[in-house]
């Protein structure tokens, strides 16, 4: 009688069992990275758009004249701002004109009189907030 003895290949209850234990924590541990990943890639997009704002808000500051052309102080609307020390103290409510998405938006402007060195400026700064995000930019405005 010969007998011939055979080796069954597979896989037993307890291996597979392990196996779908190691799959499921590791598949559960990409879909957290991957909900943590999602959940932030918004945040980029706000702080381009704030430091846009604040940028585009900065360029219309500095366009304006060192010292008051007319001699009127207290201009109180965009339309009627002459000169640089116009915006000091100024936010939202003097931008009645931005988009939808852009009024949820806090601005602040500030202009103080400093120097450089020996010549006489004013320091512009714009700060764009939403949310925890905040950009704050700060430029000079001389008299040339």
């Amino acid at each position: 009688m010969c007998t011939s003895s055979r080796r069954q290949s597979g896989l037993t209850l307890i291996e597979l069992i392990v196996f779908i234990v190691v799959i499921g924590i590791g598949v559960t541990g990409i879909l957290a990275v991957m909900n943590l990943t999602v959940k932030s890639s918004a945040d980029p997009m706000v702080r381009k758009q704030a430091l846009a704002l604040a940028d585009s808000i900065m360029e219309e500051i500095l366009l304006k004249a060192y010292d008051d052309p007319d001699g009127v102080s207290g201009e109180t609307t965009r339309d009627t701002f002459d000169d640089v020390y116009d915006y000091n103290g100024k936010s939202n409510a003097v931008f009645t004109d931005l988009p939808g998405d852009l009024s949820a938006y806090t601005i602040g402007i500030a202009v103080v009189s400093d120097t450089l060195g020996s010549v006489a400026a004013k320091k512009v700064t714009v700060t764009v907030t939403n949310g925890t995000e905040s950009i704050g930019l700060t430029a000079y405005r001389t008299s040339y």
